[in-house]
């Protein structure tokens, strides 16, 4: 009977060879030692730990080893996995500021064995449920824990059950939204394909605590992996009869399936994903009447995203105090984020909420790989907003983040530096949205498309200073009337890089200057006489023949056919092509 679990990971870039060639060293060394029954070595796919070299996490005992080298690991082996002894001088004490709630599980469990997750005190939270609470005292337990939603809107987890449970309905339904669709964002696939029968227990959870007998996963159509696990987590609750009838012994009764989205982003709002699962066009309603009183086929009807699933049974099984005494008064628990961009150590990272910026951005991350000026961070998806360096001590929390211009969203978190352009970063976004925009409500539809149009104006060098007033007013009509948050928060890229960066806007459009380089429309290429050689290269390169001239004169670019290739610029080997 294994007790004891050594995880095995290099924190260090490209280092999958060397955990295999430690895993392998290990497990001969555990057998060598006649403890082949009582640990298991296993290759971890993230400790939360970085550039720390080779990495043990020891569990139970919770004991972490950095830096192994292979002779370390005999001493590892008689030590603390025969003798339960820590080796003293192995022992990690950096800062690791993450806390695993969400991801307990994640890469510790085989997410296709549903003994490994009951091995793991899985359904447990269920059964607590089902013997020692009533719906109600759930609810309250969800309540005095203070779990907000992790989708974005961070409503709070108990009251959304409580209106669906006190709501009128011959039928109630529970819905998972796992239609992620953030740029750069894969927080919800991570844990479906991680840790799938912990969001199936919190769905098993919500709909004993509001009634419901049936249920859907709605899982993005582009995940295949994630599908095929959680089909086969749904298939082996069946078969233990933890799904179905008569649920461990009691009346409760539930069905869950699988339903594929089609990779339409609209259909993250909860209106939307109902109409999706309905058959119908995936475009928002409006509110009220909201979903808790009238949701799938017209029924009260619970919607939570993966994260907020995965909580439940930590709380039921933990206690709602223990969840509570992490983060802020109005923020409780952990939050995961994708942390993306020009960051160094790209990757899923769960923190308690409260945790600043910086602290996430410089000492998990290992700030920006290409070692130049960080210059802002992304966060809440294409709706969120832009926060600049300067507010990096910031807590991570729903009431701080809304301060600074952004918000939580589901959990993107994309870091820029100083070779990127804020304006045109802004444009990126809006145009995400305005493609991803149903076209159901007007304000969405043109106030979107008419943005666009003037920050490509504002990037291509055609700019004037009124173009700010009429982004501000166009935004402002938008958030007031848009019909689904896509709508309400696709101005908010724009606003706060207006806010936080006005020289970048000042300088495209006064100075017809891209400080990055990246709004190809405003550089400008020059060939200089001092040090070009006439070899031609950059003449019977240019895809457009805008270089004229001879070997007598010198050559000229002529600035109006100039398309902004920079051909020229990458073929000259004199540097005698000068940027700007």
């Amino acid at each position: 009977m294994t007790t004891t679990v050594v995880l095995i990971r290099d924190t260090d870039s490209g280092g999958a060879d060397r955990t295999r060639d430690v895993h392998d060293l290990f497990t001969q060394k555990v057998r060598d030692a006649g403890l082949q029954n009582e640990v298991q070595v296993v290759r971890a796919a993230d400790l939360g730990i970085y550039n720390k070299g080779m990495v043990a996490k020891i569990l139970p005992q919770g004991i972490v080893y950095a830096g192994i080298a292979d002779a370390d690991v005999d001493d590892i082996v008689t030590t603390t996995l025969a003798q339960k002894m820590p080796v003293s001088r192995l022992v990690y004490c950096g800062a690791n500021e993450q806390v695993r709630i969400v991801m307990r599980n994640c890469g510790i469990v085989n997410p296709e064995c549903i003994e490994d997750y009951i091995a793991r005190k899985g359904y447990q939270g269920i059964k607590r449920a089902l013997y020692d609470l009533t719906p109600e005292k759930a609810i309250e337990e969800l309540k005095t824990s203070g779990l907000r939603g992790r989708g974005g809107a961070g409503y709070p987890t108990w009251l959304k059950w409580s209106l669906a449970r006190n709501a009128f309905g011959d039928r109630k339904f529970v819905i998972c939204n796992g239609d992620e669709g953030d740029p750069g964002a894969y927080m919800d696939r991570s844990v479906l394909e991680g840790d799938p029968h912990s969001v199936i227990e919190g769905m098993m959870i919500a709909a004993y605590c509001i009634g419901a007998t049936k249920g859907f996963l709605y899982i993005r159509a582009e995940y295949p992996l994630a599908i095929k696990r959680v089909q086969k987590a749904l298939d082996d609750a069946y078969g233990t009869g933890l799904l179905g009838k008569d649920i461990l012994g009691t009346s409760f009764c539930l069905d869950l399936e699988v339903r594929l989205g089609a990779g339409a982003f609209v259909c993250g709002e909860e209106t939307a994903l109902i109409a999706s699962v309905e058959g119908k066009r995936g475009t928002p309603r409006p509110r009220p009447p909201y979903p808790s009183d009238v949701g799938l086929f017209g029924k009260p009807t619970v919607i939570n995203n993966v994260e907020t699933f995965a909580n439940v049974s930590y709380i039921l099984l933990n206690g709602a105090k223990t969840f509570a005494s992490i983060g802020t008064d109005k923020s409780k628990g952990t939050k995961v984020f994708a942390l993306t961009g020009k960051i160094r150590n790209s990757g899923l990272v769960e923190i308690p909420m409260g945790t600043p910026l910086r602290v996430i951005i410089e000492d998990i991350g290992g700030g920006v790989a290409s070692g130049k000026k960080i210059l802002a961070v992304q966060t809440g998806g294409p709706s969120g907003g832009v926060i600049p360096e300067q507010h990096f001590d910031t807590p991570v929390s729903y009431e701080h983040l809304l301060e600074l211009g952004s918000f939580m969203g589901s959990g993107g978190m994309i870091v820029m530096d100083e070779d990127d352009c804020l304006v045109d970063i802004a444009k990126f976004y809006l145009g995400f949205c305005v493609d991803e925009s149903c076209g159901k409500c007007a304000p969405c539809r043109i106030g979107g498309f008419q943005m666009l149009k003037v920050l490509e104006k504002i990037t291509d060098g055609k700019g004037m200073p009124e173009d700010l007033d009429t982004l501000k007013r166009i935004a402002q009509a938008m958030r007031k009337a848009s019909l689904c948050a896509l709508g309400q928060g696709a101005p908010n890229p724009i606003i706060s890089t207006m806010k936080y960066f006005a020289e970048e806007y000042r300088q495209h459009i006064v100075d017809r200057k891209c400080r990055a380089g990246k709004c190809t429309r405003l550089m400008r290429f020059e060939i200089l006489d001092t040090s070009c050689k006439r070899c031609k290269l950059c003449v019977v390169n240019c895809p457009v023949h805008c270089i004229a001239g001879d070997r007598e004169k010198g050559y000229r670019i002529d600035q109006e056919k100039c398309i902004k290739c920079g051909r020229c610029f990458e073929v000259c080997k004199f540097e005698a092509v000068a940027r700007s």
